[in-house]
Order: structure tokens, then sequence, then C-alpha cells
């Protein structure tokens, strides 16, 4: 993608993001029937729910927590923060856990700003680590369990592949925004599959989520 390109499709992504934002504050937190368009995989996306166009399903959010409370984390990274809805759900997980912690990012600070806000009044910052900055910059120490990759649809294979030597063999990695429809992610997902890197499963709810481990480092 040409740097103009680039530059074009980010004042477009953050425009939304931020009309999003004002209608969250004004209209608060409410759950309505996901209007993504229907898929092969998917035909029937109003049968899940969503609160926004930009946050994961409500029942994506559900899955993440009990993913978290069935593997039990040391260490999630989340890219992409957004309204901090999904961090919640990640935290809430390592709540019941009771131990673990989330390193999320948001390059956007006027929209990292929002979330820290949430984070803050949420009650559940102790397991949280916000950070403003871009995915593609942030260094992470330590071994990753959780990976759930959610920023940027075109860096998302840039990503993956940066922190692939951290993450655990037997941890997760989960791509969102991998529909038919949401070409990229799903490509991305593929291709690392294809280079022997990944070994993928690819969910069929409304926007698509990829499902996936590493495959060096089992044994």
């Amino acid at each position: 993608m040409s740097l103009s390109l680039r530059r074009l499709f980010h004042r477009k992504k953050e425009k939304q993001e931020r009309r999003i934002l004002r209608q969250i504050e004004s209209s608060g937190d409410r759950l309505q029937p996901e209007y993504h368009r229907a898929t092969a995989e998917c035909p029937h996306p109003e049968r899940w729910r969503m609160f926004d166009s930009m946050t994961a399903e409500a029942e994506v959010l559900e899955f993440l927590r009990t993913v978290v409370t069935t593997t039990k984390p040391e260490l999630v990274v989340e890219t992409g923060t957004f309204s901090g809805i999904s961090t919640l759900w990640i935290a809430e997980g390592l709540k019941a856990n009771g131990r673990g912690r989330v390193i999320t990012c948001e390059f956007d600070a006027e929209i990292y700003k929002n979330a820290k806000a949430r984070i803050e009044a949420s009650g559940l910052s102790e397991w949280i680590e916000l950070r403003n900055e871009s995915s593609l910059e942030m260094k992470v120490e330590g071994t990753i369990d959780l990976f759930f990759s959610d920023s940027d649809m075109p860096i998302r294979e840039q990503e993956i592949r940066r922190f692939l030597p951290q993450i655990n063999p037997y941890g997760l990695i989960l791509m969102h925004d991998a529909s038919s429809h949401l070409k990229i992610v799903r490509d991305a997902a593929l291709k690392l599959e294809q280079d022997g890197l990944i070994s993928a499963v690819l969910l069929p709810t409304p926007r698509g989520l990829v499902v996936a481990q590493k495959r060096s480092g089992r044994h």
C-alpha cells in the first residue's frame, strides 16, 4: 500500500472510529442485532449481537472471556483497543482466574484517552496495561499465551509475524474480522498457514474469527 493510500485509509478509519465513539457517548453500550452483511459461511448475521460495528460481536466477546478462563493465560496481548470493551471482557476472565494480565495497545491518541477513561472506571484496571502505541513498534517482555489481533486490518499479518517468536506454542492466536467479505485478514491467516507458521480454524461468525496456534515448538 502506498504512503498516500495508507494516509487515506487511516483518515477514513479514524473518522469511523470517532463517529462510533460519539454514538457510544450519547447512547451508552447498547446491544443490537449484528448488521454485518451475510456471507456464505454466516448467512444469518442478525442472529448475533453487537455493541457497535467496530467492537467484536457480543458472542465473540463471550468466547474470548471463556478462552481466558479455560486456558488460564499469564500474558495476553491485544492489538487495537478501540473503546476497551473487549479488553474488559479479557480482564474479567483474568480476574476470575485470579492471575495474569493483558497488554493492549491503541495507536490513536484520542481513542486511547477514551479507552483509558473506560478502563479506569471499570474496577478492572489492575489486570490491564494500556499503551498508546503501534502494535508494530511496542515491545512486550515474556511469553505470550494468548494473542488477540484486532488492529488495522492491513497490518495483521505483520503483527502476527512480529510477535510469533514470543507466542507460546501451546497458546492461542485469535484474529478478528476474518470473514470472506473482510478478505484481508482471512487471506493473511491463510497465507501464514500456507507458509507453515500457524494452523488455523475459521469460525463462521458474522465478521469472522480465526483461532490458530503456531506450528513450531509443539511436541
